[in-house]
């Protein structure tokens, strides 16, 4: 039960971190939240993969690391843009149905990953369960700008996200289980150097405040700590598994709308969340 609870702390974790960085992007371009945050994510990972024993760190399990924190930038970047213009529900289930399908098929192909019938199954209900909680593909969004709709944009910016997604749990997946935490930290270096070009741009266009970085900076140490447990989480079960289990992280946002923003849970979102709740029962037991 180990992996399944590691994989869930990753999703609640990365829950939180997105409703953040998604209502700090309102505020500050998404570009500069994004670059901050990669930040703050490379000074928790190196911290902590100091503390972890490592036994051997190669050269493929960084490369591997530094391809999964590419990935991780680009998502994180693209969500951000889609959260800044209230997009939300439009973003969310394109970029985490995709990317569970992704990594789910990656697992199977690559990795020669058998799941077994009560995985399957909760995959296949996690897939509905993501578009059920993000509204269903409705437009409208509880604080975004007036007018904002879910569009092309957004539709695109969720695409993009997911590929990301993928490659972020691909490559962590592939590191070794004796290199520790280094192929987070390796991955973090990565995804600052990928976001320095779009960073600049972002930053010449306004101001970003100290009190504001700060919160960019503790909104990404937080991402890195769900990449974290996740990527603990894969080493204790299937790739596919850890993934969809990790992936649940949208029903976070909703639960924190109706709780921070007072925000109303329709029937969509209601039984979403009982089916993602059902999903990780069926995961559990597999």
């Amino acid at each position: 039960m180990l992996g399944p609870a590691l994989a869930v702390a990753s999703a609640v974790v990365y829950g939180v971190v997105d409703f953040a960085g998604g209502i700090l992007s309102r505020r500050v371009h998404y570009a500069s939240v994004s670059w901050v945050g990669q930040l703050g994510g490379l000074a928790f990972a190196v911290a902590a993969a100091l503390v972890v024993p490592a036994e051997r760190v190669g050269l493929a399990d960084l490369a591997w690391g530094a391809l999964s924190g590419v990935g991780s930038g680009l998502a994180m970047l693209f969500l951000n843009r889609a959260l800044s213009r209230g997009e939300m529900t439009a973003v969310v289930p394109v970029s985490a149905v995709t990317g569970v399908a992704l990594s789910v098929l990656c697992g199977v192909a690559f990795l020669d990953e058998q799941p077994s019938l009560p995985a399957w199954l909760g995959i296949a209900v996690v897939l509905p369960a993501l578009w059920l909680v993000a509204g269903g593909g409705a437009a409208a969004v509880a604080g975004a700008p007036p007018g904002a709709t879910a569009g092309s944009t957004a539709v695109r910016d969720g695409l993009v996200a997911s590929v990301g997604v993928a490659v972020q749990y691909m490559g962590l997946a592939m590191a070794g289980t004796e290199s520790g935490l280094w192929a987070v930290a390796a991955g973090r270096v990565a995804a600052v150097v990928a976001l320095v070009p779009v960073a600049v741009r972002g930053w010449g266009r306004a101001r970003v405040a100290p009190p504001d970085a700060a919160k960019a900076f503790v909104i990404g140490a937080g991402a890195a700590l769900a990449l974290t447990l996740y990527l603990l989480a894969a080493r204790e079960q299937l790739l596919a598994v850890a993934v969809t289990l990790a992936s649940l992280y949208p029903a976070i946002p909703v639960l924190l709308g109706v709780v921070v923003l007072h925000e109303r849970v329709g029937w969509r979102r209601a039984v979403g969340l009982l089916a993602a709740g059902a999903a990780i029962v069926l995961l559990s037991a597999a």
